[in-house]
């Protein structure tokens, strides 16, 4: 986590400074990884919507991920890790490693147990669960429903490789271990890049002179490059177990009170993991309905607005809540509000205009980058605005849950998360058959829109600075127009080629919006 982002918008921190300039050293280190996982996963992207275009095929793929995603989602990833680092950090702090590898052999094998269960309840009724009317796909025609079950098969294999290996970036982390931590989703991308790259396409890719070979495996490539990617996950790693003296012991044992701590801060995440995972299987069942690639459209749109909220909300979201956490634990009521204020205000400056900037300068960046066919790009960039719609919701989501979790509230977001699902179901149901996968993306966006103001209007009641931002709001407003008006000259102004004008016009807006939110960037980058 990017932690000194969210010390840098604190008014006032009583850190030691000896623990600040590790936490700035820590930082660095994931920044670097978490920016090449970034830059990869978008060559991933590219490289397979190049080879498959806004397809069928892909469409496939995009649906097979749905079930094996939400149970990796649910169980090992991020609904266990929050309960799970905490309590691994006190054994350790308390008990030592011995004590604390003893908890972690106990929860993983009951989390392998568990993710194994249902992935042979899952294989085993794939069929239905892809063609059943509330289904992953009931939309597809039976053969492509027939291909979307054996993918999700094959996900599976990856879906228990990371039951595993998410816990074990938990283990080393409470060790106070980054860099193979970081670096595992970097391997992850690269084993997925040799999918697509190797195994997926019928004629391998010319290289500086050199032919790739080619496997020809269509979308099975694709997943066999995402279970390779998987193990790569895991076997990075190993060295780090091997350093910090793991020992895998082989037993259960349910009253073991490490396990009862987990599970007690376990049960509430769970569900609103689940309610965030169920919208997306929502989604790709409604848009089974429409035309052909509209599945890949969503994935698509989806990947798109998730770079710039991944490097904006996600980056303060994670920064903040340490310092959120110790501030509740000192009952330190001014600070706590400042410092979600102050986030606040950070994340609409940086989003806000990114939204409207982005969406302005898409279709030429899109066209650059993926060489759709004019149905696709266009199919792509409309849903894409849809999902953008949604930036400052979700970023500002991200913020919002965590000032929850710091003060030990579980509760009100998983009650938020149930009306963002139920807000997603009825507005999508009433949009998609009107806008198609446009409309299921808006209505992504309104729902979490609605779920990140309800929880801020919540916070407000006891801290109320937190939503006193209307004249920043105005200085941003005013810096978005203005940037959005030059960024659209620029794409009149400029020759019609892509790769020129989409950065161009992007940049252009973008250096119009800085002297607008000057404030914003100097409460963040204070440290």
């Amino acid at each position: 986590p990017v932690r000194q982002i969210g010390l840098s918008i604190v008014a006032e921190s009583s850190l030691p400074s000896k623990k600040l300039s590790l936490v700035a050293r820590s930082s660095l280190l994931i920044a670097f990884f978490f920016g090449i996982d970034k830059l990869l996963g978008l060559i991933r992207q590219i490289i397979i919507g190049r080879q498959f275009g806004v397809s069928a095929e892909l469409d496939i793929f995009n649906a097979a991920n749905n079930l094996p995603d939400l149970l990796f989602a649910m169980i090992s990833g991020g609904a266990l890790s929050i309960a799970f680092i905490p309590i691994l950090s006190e054994y350790l702090d308390k008990d030592g490693r011995k004590a604390t590898w003893a908890l972690f052999s106990r929860i993983a094998n009951w989390v392998f147990l568990i993710t194994a269960g249902f992935a042979v309840i899952i294989a085993v009724f794939a069929n239905p669960l892809v063609g059943a009317e509330i289904g992953i796909a009931p939309g597809f025609t039976p053969e492509m429903q027939a291909v979307v079950a054996d993918l999700m098969r094959l996900n599976l294999i990856a879906t228990l490789i990371f039951s595993i290996s998410g816990l074990v970036i938990a283990g080393l982390q409470s060790n106070q271990h980054f860099l193979l931590p970081a670096l595992a989703p970097v391997v992850y991308d690269v084993g997925q890049i040799f999918g697509a790259l190797i195994l997926a396409p019928s004629e391998g890719y010319q290289i500086a002179g050199f032919r790739l070979p080619a496997a020809g495996l269509g979308v099975y490539g694709l997943v066999y490059g995402v279970i390779f990617g998987a193990a790569l996950h895991l076997a990075v790693q190993i060295p780090g177990l091997i350093r910090y003296q793991f020992h895998w012991s082989p037993k259960l044992d349910l009253n073991h009170p490490g396990i009862r701590k987990v599970t007690r801060l376990f049960g509430p995440r769970i569900f609103t993991i689940g309610a965030f995972q169920l919208i997306f299987v929502i989604q790709d069942n409604l848009a089974s309905r429409l035309d052909s690639g509209s599945i890949t459209a969503l994935a698509y749109g989806w990947l798109i607005m998730q770079v710039p909220e991944t490097i904006i909300g996600t980056a303060i979201g994670t920064a903040i809540l340490p310092t959120l956490s110790e501030l509740y634990a000192r009952r330190e009521k001014a600070g706590f509000e400042t410092s979600v204020a102050r986030a606040v205000q950070v994340l609409l400056a940086l989003t806000l205009p990114t939204a409207i900037i982005l969406s302005v300068s898409l279709r030429p960046l899109i066209q650059a980058a993926f060489h759709f066919d004019p149905r696709g790009t266009e199919l792509v960039v409309w849903t894409a605005r849809a999902y953008l719609v949604g930036l400052v919701g979700h970023s500002l989501l991200e913020v919002a849950a965590r000032a929850f979790y710091a003060r030990q509230n579980a509760r009100l977001p998983l009650f938020a998360s149930a009306i963002s699902l139920g807000a997603f179901g009825i507005l999508s149901i009433l949009l998609f058959p009107l806008l198609g996968a446009s409309g299921i993306g808006l209505s992504n966006s309104l729902a979490f829109t609605i779920e990140a103001f309800f929880l801020l209007i919540i916070l407000s009641r006891h801290y109320p600075d937190i939503l006193q931002q209307g004249r920043p709001l105005i200085r941003i407003a005013l810096g978005t127009i203005l940037g959005s008006l030059v960024a659209t000259a620029a794409l009149h102004i400029l020759p019609p080629i892509p790769i020129l004008c989409g950065p161009a016009s992007l940049l252009a807006g973008g250096l119009i919006v800085i002297p607008f939110i000057r404030p914003e960037l100097r409460l963040l980058l204070r440290l």
